[in-house]
């Protein structure tokens, strides 16, 4: 679905962000792009999406060089969630949908307030001004925006900033809905926990450069120490042990009179992030 070979990109003579990134995506998978600011992912981006041209190296969706195809046919199979909410102020929800929707063809469409309810946007804000929606609602309209075509590939770029919990909840669930119909995401975020729930794979990207690629379960147990936390209560105490994994295979190895809790000593992945790069996501 996506590859890329070489991908650099500078801002003039002395400020080049890219330094011949590679990496490839398969259709029907969720890609995450992780990195802090200034790393290079927004700009990456922009070139996969044919914001921003005059890259070096080469880059393809659908099996198509971006820098030669120009057909609307090409850019119809793509849908965007910004990460700041790209909408007409003074319009409505429905309306900001219609006015999108027309840049595409009308069988390729989904219905614009069966989109809306499926995010569970407030019906009674349908019709009134984008102005008057808090960032939690314009985060709905704006990810309706990038699924009212039935796009192919679907970038989204911290799609869950601006939710409550419930509401990242049903992002999360929407986005596992998408890759369940075929559709490929390439997925860029702070949000660890979304990076860890959604994605096959993730790469971590640092001063242009990925660091490391590979499924979040990988990266994990590659650094994972192999003990586990145990709580528990002996004699009415409630004690803690820290013992290896193998210990258990035959059963809790010290005396107890319940098991409370074990706890992995396996890394997050904002733990293997910080670890490959030295920052934090911020």
């Amino acid at each position: 679905m996506i590859e890329v070979k070489d991908l650099t990109f500078s801002y003039g003579k002395d400020k080049q962000v890219l330094h011949g990134l590679n990496f490839s995506v398969k259709d029907g998978e969720i890609f995450g792009f992780l990195g802090p600011n200034g790393s290079g992912k927004s700009t990456t981006q922009k070139i996969l999406t044919g914001i921003l041209g005059g890259h070096g190296g080469k880059v393809s969706l659908f099996g198509q060089d971006i820098l030669t195809v120009h057909s609307k046919d090409f850019f119809q199979r793509i849908g965007v969630l910004f990460e700041f909410p790209y909408l007409y102020a003074n319009l409505s929800a429905v309306d900001n949908l219609k006015y999108f929707s027309s840049f595409y063809p009308k069988a390729q469409l989904r219905d614009v307030e069966e989109v809306l309810e499926e995010l569970e946007f407030k019906r009674d804000f349908l019709k009134k001004p984008v102005s008057s929606y808090s960032k939690g609602m314009r985060q709905r309209v704006s990810m309706a925006r990038a699924l009212i075509s039935n796009p192919r590939l679907l970038f989204l770029d911290e799609p869950t900033s601006g939710l409550d919990p419930s509401g990242a909840v049903l992002f999360r669930r929407i986005i596992e809905k998408e890759r369940q119909k075929g559709t490929t995401v390439f997925l860029t975020t702070h949000n660890m926990l979304d990076a860890d729930l959604l994605c096959d794979r993730v790469a971590f990207i640092v001063g242009g450069n990925i660091v490391a690629l590979d499924t979040p379960k990988n990266l994990k147990e590659q650094h994972s120490n192999y003990r586990v936390a145990v709580d528990y209560l002996y004699q009415g105490k409630r004690e803690e042990k820290t013992i290896e994994v193998g210990e258990l295979e035959t059963g809790i190895p010290f005396p107890h009179d319940k098991i409370i809790s074990i706890h992995s000593g396996e890394p997050t992945l904002e733990d293997m992030f910080i670890q490959y790069t030295g920052r934090g996501l911020t």
